[in-house]
């Protein structure tokens, strides 16, 4: 009889013992569950933010001196690509028609529509509405800059004219030609790295 009334008081012990036991795994589950729909909520934002609007960049070489460094590290944004075409001043990072695993960051000196002409030094613009021409002011060159190059092009159809601001240390328009529409990743933004540099990238406006 004693033995049975041990036993008796041993089988409620062991079962709130699994009771507990299944408690606690379905504490760890349910966990692990909200854990997994967190991450993928995350990284789903991530990849959004990553791919349709907002994409860091790193500079690198000194073909955007003096306005951007070697390292300078910065985001670009590709919001504003939904609504506008890209315009003629923006500084816009791209595939490298030449080679598409490579990333440049230029400047845009002309866009479709346009006849862009370099002689003598100077960058002269023929806009659509404009067949006299205007010599471009670029005031964001350091001073005595001159453009090499010999080049009369009329732009097409979703073709870019580009140019680094670094004119006697940049490959671009001048030396491989227009920039396709569809390798624009997307506009120059804002500069986070280095501190000193830190700050939102205007839009050139030019004498048009």
């Amino acid at each position: 009889m004693i033995d049975e009334e041990i036993k008796k008081e041993k089988v409620p012990k062991v079962e709130k013992k699994v009771s507990r036991i299944r408690k606690s795994f379905s504490s760890v589950a349910k966990f692990l569950i909200e854990f997994l729909k967190t991450a993928i909520i995350i990284g789903l934002i991530a990849f959004v933010i990553r791919y349709f609007l907002v994409q860091p960049f790193i500079v690198e070489g000194a073909s955007m001196e003096p306005n951007f460094h070697n390292n300078n590290y910065l985001l670009i944004e590709k919001v504003s690509d939904y609504f506008s075409d890209p315009k003629r001043g923006d500084v816009v990072v791209f595939r490298y028609p030449e080679n598409l695993e490579i990333n440049y960051i230029k400047r845009i000196i002309g866009v479709p529509g346009d006849r862009v002409a370099i002689k003598d030094g100077e960058v002269e613009i023929f806009p659509q509405n404009n067949s006299e021409g205007i010599t471009l002011d670029e005031d964001y060159l350091l001073p005595g800059t001159t453009t090499r190059g010999d080049v009369d092009v009329i732009l097409q159809k979703d073709e870019y004219f580009v140019m680094g601001d670094n004119r006697n240390n940049s490959s671009d328009s001048r030396d491989w030609g227009v920039l396709p529409k569809n390798n624009i990743l997307g506009k120059a933004w804002v500069i986070i790295i280095p501190g000193s540099d830190f700050g939102l990238i205007h839009k050139v406006e030019y004498n048009l």
